[in-house]
């Protein structure tokens, strides 16, 4: 019965490494040579795969690119969803995105270790990636609505709302500081302003966000 109950694990580890592999190839790849100038065909050789197993891992080329963010599309609702009692959906968020500031995490954009900066420049330089990364947006939004709905009781409509303008202004925030530090400016220099970014948009979010519960 063991040996039986082994085998799915295994299978999971064998497609985990495979798709870690087929990542790390098409990523080293494009950071040397430029998104556009490198094919599937020459990830899937330097892999080691044919292009047909790296299409089932990753259906398109920019999927490459955005699977490396991809534990990012809910991490905003995972704030909202994991915030102390008594604490307001928005006021969550705006700690977490502050913290992510000191802490110099990639998802605010004030990330300026070399890889993390080489691959948002590569993603700002290719419109095809720009445009994925909308996809992932809308993810972000239809999991902060969930995540509103669930903990906070929060009407359907305004919820969907709510998550929309929450994850743009993160999003907007995240992106100013990006653009900032993939073409030189140092993270330690743009703190203040990020912090002060940050501060003015979650304060206009606040005023018009207050009530994510219904009226009692």
């Amino acid at each position: 019965m063991g040996v039986v109950d082994d085998k799915p694990g295994l299978r999971e580890r064998k497609k985990q490494r495979t798709r870690a592999a087929i990542s790390e190839a098409a990523i080293t790849l494009f950071l040397e040579h430029g998104f556009k100038q490198v094919s599937v065909a020459q990830v899937a050789e330097a892999a080691e795969v044919s292009k047909r197993t790296l299409f089932a891992y990753f259906p398109a080329k920019e999927d490459l690119v955005v699977h490396r963010l991809a534990d990012h599309e809910t991490e905003i609702a995972r704030v909202v969803r994991a915030r102390r009692p008594g604490t307001a959906p928005l006021t969550a968020v705006r700690e977490n995105f502050l913290r992510g500031l000191r802490e110099r995490d990639p998802f605010t954009g004030l990330s300026d270790h070399p890889e993390v900066r080489r691959l948002l420049r590569m993603i700002l330089d290719a419109p095809s990636l720009v445009a994925r990364m909308e996809r992932f947006k809308t993810g972000a939004e239809r999991a902060l609505a969930e995540a509103l709905r669930e903990t906070a009781e929060t009407p359907e409509l305004t919820a969907r709302l709510a998550a929309v303008q929450i994850v743009a202004v993160h999003w907007a925030l995240a992106q100013d500081n990006a653009e900032r530090l993939a073409y030189g400016e140092p993270a330690d220099e743009r703190y203040a302003g990020a912090v002060a970014d940050a501060e003015h948009a979650f304060a206009l979010l606040e005023n018009g966000l207050r009530h994510l519960t219904p009226q009692r």
